[in-house]
């Protein structure tokens, strides 16, 4: 693996967003329109972390050979932040999405609660680098016991964030590598190749908005373009529309 100083990261400022079930990642990070929703102030000291759970590794062997193979069990992984604004909709995502409002304004603790069910999102800048993590489907719901030691802080909500399969995904979230070139134009092909060599795949259809195609007439019957998501897109003489050209 070649040096990138590129690639590296030191976070000056981030944003976690939630967007309803299955909404796509935005296509400018920096600006995320609607239906993404900032959730709010975030803590400066607990900024952001990934715990796990499983992938214990079981080895298989046979008589000839006693360490044949490998198998690791399933792994859930929970992203973790302290949320420090605690108006009505940080205090369900702590408590309870099921958290009733009562008569006098103030929100009940139910006595099942039920988790958050979002889209999720995490960016964190550094100047003109950002890295992002998106999960397509998660689960939030507090993460660890909410304790107020001083009078000097903000007091916080600590959350946990567990990503899950979306649809046919067999993944659970993705994050946007750092050090790479962004794709200016895009070749058509079965599927075709964006501009320039070694350039970022987009991630998603709103994402080609200022990507150029090549040839600049509609794209002809199986061609197309990958995305990030695992869609395809093609060229139809005016604008990027999803799918293949038929």
């Amino acid at each position: 693996m070649p040096l990138n100083d590129n690639a590296t990261l030191v976070v000056g400022s981030g944003n976690y967003l939630t967007a309803p079930v299955g909404t796509a990642m935005p296509g400018d990070l920096l600006v995320p329109v609607s239906p993404w929703s900032n959730v709010g102030h975030t803590s400066l000291e607990d900024v952001f972390g990934i715990t796990s759970e499983g992938g214990e590794a079981t080895t298989i062997g046979s008589l000839q050979n006693q360490s044949l193979r490998t198998k690791y069990s399933a792994r859930t992984e929970t992203m973790t932040f302290t949320l420090q604004q605690f108006d009505e909709a940080g205090l369900r995502l702590y408590f309870g999405a099921n958290a009733p409002e009562l008569n006098d304004g103030t929100i009940g603790v139910p006595a099942n609660p039920e988790p958050t069910k979002a889209a999720f999102m995490a960016v964190f800048i550094d100047g003109e680098n950002h890295f992002a993590l998106y999960a397509p489907k998660a689960e939030i719901y507090r993460n660890d016991d909410m304790a107020i030691s001083d009078t000097e802080s903000l007091a916080g909500l600590p959350l946990g964030v567990k990503p899950m399969a979306y649809g046919s995904n067999s993944w659970t979230y993705a994050v946007t590598p750092l050090g790479g070139t962004v794709a200016t134009g895009a070749t058509a092909g079965t599927p075709g190749l964006f501009t320039p060599d070694g350039a970022s795949i987009p991630s998603n259809l709103a994402s080609l908005v200022d990507v150029v195609a090549d040839p600049k007439t509609a794209w002809t019957t199986g061609q197309s373009v990958a995305l990030g998501d695992g869609s395809s897109a093609y060229w139809n003489g005016t604008s990027w529309a999803a799918g293949i050209a038929a």
